[in-house]
C-alpha cells in the first residue's frame, strides 16, 4: 500500500491478518493511533507521548475483534494530539489530504482514518468520537460515520480523552460495509423495530444556517418519505450555547484528570489549540464543572424522553463544509464552537449518531445526521442502508 494522502503514521505502517475467513474477510482497515497494537508504539499524535510510553505487549480488544472476523489491518492512522481537536491539522505530523474536498481540512481528531477511507486506501477505518471526531470528518470527507452508544464498544487499550464521552466509531464509503463492521463490533443483538417517528431538529438546522439547510433539503425530503410521522422539534433552543459550554467544561475536566500528571512531568510540546485547551483545563473552577455535570444529566433525560422507543432525530452533521487548510485559528475556533452545538447533544446523552454523505455544498461533501435512542445503533445502520438504495 502506498500512502498517497499522508493518512498513516510513519511508525504504524504495519499489516496484520489473523485469518482469511469470517464476516469481514476481504476488507482492509485503518486503526487510529490511539489504540494499542501489540509490538507497535502508540503515538496518540504526539512525539512526546510516543517517546515516554512503552510499546504495548497486547492489542486493544477492538483490534482483536476485527482481526478475528477476518479483516486485514493496513496500518495505524494519524490523529490530532491526544485526540483533542476537530481539525485534523497536526503541528508535528502534518495534515492528511482530504480527497473529497481538495485544499480543505479532513477534520479531526480521526483525520487519518477518514482520509484513508475517502482515498480508498482502506475499506473502513476505526476512529474515536468524543466531541465529534467521527461525525465531523465523515461530513467533511463524504463518508458514512457512526458514533456508537457510549459504552457499546470497549475502549480498553485506547488512550482516553474524556472517558464519559469517548467512543470507538468507524468510517466507510459504503453503507453496507458500515453495517458489516457494526455487526462484528456491536455483537449479535435481537432485531430492533423500525422507528415510526422522524423528528427534525428545527433549531439545529437554524443554527447551521440557510446554506446548509438548503443543501440538505433534498436528502431530508427522501428521509421524510420513510416515516409515517414527521415532526419538527426544538432540541436545545436558546440553551445551545450553554449545552456546548457544559461539554467544554466536562471534557476539559476529564482530559486534565486523565493526562495532567503526565503533562506536568513531561512538559509536552503541544501544537496550537491543543496547548491552550490543556492550559485552560488545568485552571477549571470546580463549581462550574459541577453545574455543567448537573446540566448534562438534565440534557440526557430530556433527549432520551424526546426520542422514546420509536423515534430518530435528523440534524446537520456540521455547520458547513470543511474549512480551508491554514484557516486562521480564530476563525477555526468560531467554526468549532458552532460545530459543537450540533455535535454535543448525542455526546451528553450517550446516544448513537450516524452521519450520512447525502449532500454537497459549493462542490464539497456535507453530511446529514440521525440520532437514535441509547443502544439503537443497529437501527441507524439499517436506516443508512435503506437510505443508500
Amino acid at each position: 500500500m502506498i500512502d498517497t494522502v499522508g493518512a498513516f503514521c510513519p511508525h504504524g505502517l504495519v499489516a496484520r491478518r489473523n485469518r482469511e475467513t469470517g464476516p469481514l474477510a476481504g476488507l482492509g482497515f485503518g486503526l487510529k493511533d490511539l489504540f494499542d497494537l501489540a509490538g507497535v508504539p502508540t503515538g496518540a499524535g504526539s512525539p512526546d507521548w510516543l517517546a515516554t510510553h512503552p510499546v504495548p505487549a497486547t492489542s486493544a480488544p477492538v483490534v482483536e475483534t476485527l482481526l478475528a472476523a477476518g479483516a486485514r489491518l493496513v496500518g495505524k492512522t494519524q490523529t490530532d494530539e491526544i485526540a483533542w481537536s476537530l481539525n485534523g491539522e497536526n503541528a508535528h505530523y502534518g495534515t492528511p489530504r482530504n480527497v473529497a474536498a481538495p485544499g480543505r481540512i479532513p477534520g479531526g481528531s480521526s483525520s487519518g482514518s477518514a482520509a484513508a477511507t475517502a482515498a480508498g486506501l482502506v475499506d473502513f477505518a476505526i476512529g474515536t468520537d468524543t466531541g465529534g471526531s467521527v461525525r465531523l470528518p465523515a461530513s467533511y470527507c463524504g463518508l458514512y460515520g457512526l458514533r456508537p452508544s457510549h459504552g457499546r464498544i470497549s475502549l480498553a487499550g485506547a488512550v482516553p480523552l474524556a472517558p464519559s464521552y469517548d467512543t470507538a466509531g468507524w468510517f466507510a464509503r459504503d453503507a453496507a460495509i458500515l453495517a458489516r463492521v457494526g455487526r462484528v463490533l456491536l455483537g449479535e443483538t435481537p432485531p430492533q423495530p423500525r422507528p415510526r417517528r422522524l423528528l427534525i431538529a428545527r433549531d439545529l438546522f437554524e443554527r447551521a444556517g440557510p446554506a446548509v439547510t438548503e443543501a440538505l433539503d433534498e436528502a431530508l425530503g427522501h428521509l421524510r418519505a420513510q416515516f409515517a410521522t414527521v415532526e419538527a422539534v426544538t432540541v436545545a433552543g436558546e440553551a445551545a450555547g450553554a449545552w456546548r459550554n457544559a461539554f467544554r467544561l466536562i471534557q476539559s475536566h476529564e482530559a486534565w484528570a486523565a493526562h495532567g500528571a503526565w503533562i506536568a512531568r513531561v512538559q509536552p510540546r503541544f501544537g496550537p489549540g491543543v496547548r491552550e485547551r490543556f492550559e485552560a483545563a488545568s485552571r477549571l473552577d470546580a463549581g462550574e464543572v459541577a453545574a455543567a455535570t448537573a446540566l448534562r444529566r438534565t440534557i440526557a433525560a430530556e433527549l432520551r424522553a424526546l426520542l422514546g422507543e420509536d423515534a430518530v432525530l435528523a440534524l446537520p452533521s456540521a455547520p458547513g463544509i470543511a474549512p480551508h487548510l491554514a484557516t486562521p485559528e480564530a476563525e477555526l475556533d468560531g467554526f468549532r464552537a458552532r460545530a459543537l452545538e450540533l455535535l454535543c447533544p448525542a455526546g451528553h446523552a450517550g446516544l448513537p449518531q450516524v452521519s450520512l454523505p447525502r449532500a454537497r455544498l459549493d462542490g464539497c461533501p456535507l453530511g446529514l445526521s440521525l440520532i437514535a435512542g441509547p443502544g439503537r445503533d443497529e437501527t441507524l445502520l439499517d436506516l443508512a442502508r435503506t437510505f443508500a438504495r
